[in-house]
């Protein structure tokens, strides 16, 4: 009797471990066709050439493919281990869901793990220098020879990496003990590496978050049809197609020897049409579209942010008082035993719709700063580099998004896998200061994106204006027309 229990419990087990790899390969497969689909929308139609240069970027795309698909699951991840603890708290023996379970949930942690390390280190620096590569002097030029320069490089790279990671680590800690676990590759070295990969993830989140959340009412704005109050939509399109027929007429006049002129007008003409097209949209826009869409959307990001900055400052006070606040403190009951919040399924949909929001704003403001404003991706004019760059910056801020939600108190989810072993998890001022950081920068984005319009009126009152002390003349606000259709006046 115990040679069958043995055996069948040996059966059950291969059962799960095929189930749960089944599951895993699926789910992968979904994130991959879809990242896919949008690389494909943005790269570059150019490139696609038939030699040597053409196999070199379908292994670019490939690996870049990978990459945002990773991405997207270290996005998931988080959500889909919230929802799936209170799925598995409502129905604990429902037959449906049976393959629902911790280790699957564990599996997932290692495997984003596995993989952000995968990309981070390996696949996209590969493919940034076998894009780059051209083979040594002296050898046949091929295929060949770009995968040994890239090797060569990749080698040297990691030999720089790693002298860092050893002269810092011996920096910090001067002991025997250190000493010792400098020579271990992979469990000292590689966990470090991460370590401080995460901790610079979570300081760009930190730098981009707060910029995004303000950034946000912005870009809802100019997706959606704002309210048409004291505007006469018919007058503009009539000025707006007076103008057009002027800019035609002012083309076909002048000679194809003034090139400039003509690029210049040409563009200005094609603005005009984009004005014209967006005034139409708002004229054809229904009453509700107007005037109960736009509002909703403004006051939903509004409750959102100020939950977000609430829910930061109660942190605040919990890591004050209660050391199990901390994100690297005592592990939670488990999954599937306890809810992990006081409001129950309510509550995790909340924290899901917050760690979202979280990371749209966070892109949204990665690519608002200046220093990465040329990291935009262009529809069908996106070169293979910057896409890279940009798999590469997008793995960088997803990994660091369930660290930051668990670190600013966002969510109560204890960090699986390697997620939760960073060191600086466990220091007390880094995750405090890191919470007062994120309040009030946050807190001063939102004062300025909401005070510009009356410190621009000051500044033109005072007659400062001249001196460029406000921020307005170099805000795309003011300085273009807006995606409605209309120019911001008093």
């Amino acid at each position: 009797m115990e040679g069958q229990d043995e055996v069948s419990a040996r059966e059950q087990h291969f059962h799960s471990q095929v189930r749960e790899s089944t599951i895993c390969f699926l789910l992968f497969a979904v994130l991959y066709v879809v990242s896919y689909f949008i690389i494909t929308r943005y790269k570059r139609k150019s490139d696609e050439q038939e030699d040597e240069d053409a196999i070199v970027n379908r292994i670019s795309l490939c690996l870049s493919t990978f990459t945002l698909a990773v991405s997207a699951g270290a996005v998931l991840l988080l959500p889909f281990s919230i929802i799936s603890n209170e799925i598995l708290l409502s129905f604990p023996h429902n037959y449906y869901i049976q393959w629902l379970n911790g280790s699957l949930i564990h599996g997932l942690w290692n495997l984003a793990s596995l993989f952000s390390n995968l990309c981070l280190f390996v696949l996209m620096p590969f493919a940034f220098f076998f894009l780059e590569s051209e083979g040594f002097a002296g050898l046949k030029k091929g295929i060949r020879a770009r995968i040994l320069e890239t090797l060569v490089m990749l080698i040297l790279l990691a030999l720089l990496i790693l002298g860092i990671v050893w002269v810092a680590s011996a920096l910090i800690d001067n002991d025997a003990a250190s000493m010792e676990s400098l020579y271990d590759l992979w469990e000292f070295y590689l966990p470090y590496l991460y370590s401080c990969i995460s901790l610079m993830g979570c300081l760009l989140l930190l730098l981009c978050t707060p910029v995004g959340l303000s950034r946000m009412f912005t870009v809802m704005g100019q997706l959606l049809v704002k309210p048409t109050i004291l505007e006469d939509l018919d007058e503009q399109i009539y000025i707006i197609t007076l103008e057009e027929e002027a800019l035609q007429r002012r083309l076909n006049g002048l000679s194809s020897s003034v090139e400039c002129n003509i690029m210049e007008l040409e563009q200005e003409l094609e603005n005009v049409k984009t004005l014209k097209t967006k005034l139409e949209r708002r004229k054809k826009a229904s009453a509700w579209e107007r005037n109960l869409v736009y509002p909703a959307v403004m006051v939903l990001l509004l409750i959102e942010t100020f939950i977000s900055v609430l829910l930061v400052a109660c942190n605040i006070l919990c890591l004050l008082v209660d050391e199990t606040a901390m994100p690297k403190g005592t592990r939670g009951p488990g999954i599937g035993n306890a809810s992990l919040s006081a409001f129950g399924f309510v509550g995790a949909a909340l924290e899901i719709i917050l760690i979202f929001y979280l990371m749209v704003s966070s892109v949204v403001g990665f690519y608002s700063l200046r220093f990465f404003g040329n990291f935009i991706p262009k529809k069908d004019d996106t070169t293979m580099t910057k896409i890279i760059g940009n798999c590469v910056s997008i793995l960088v801020l997803s990994s660091a998004l369930p660290v930051m939600s668990r670190t600013l108190g966002i969510t109560r989810f204890d960090l699986l896998g390697d997620f939760g072993r960073f060191n600086w998890l466990g220091n007390f001022y880094i995750v405090l200061s890191y919470n007062l950081l994120f309040a009030i920068v946050t807190t001063l984005c939102l004062v300025r994106k909401f005070t510009s319009a009356v410190r621009e009126e000051l500044f033109k009152a005072l007659g400062l204006h001249k001196l460029h002390l406000s921020d307005a003349s170099r805000d795309s606000e003011t300085s273009k027309p807006s995606a409605n259709g209309h120019h911001k006046a008093l």
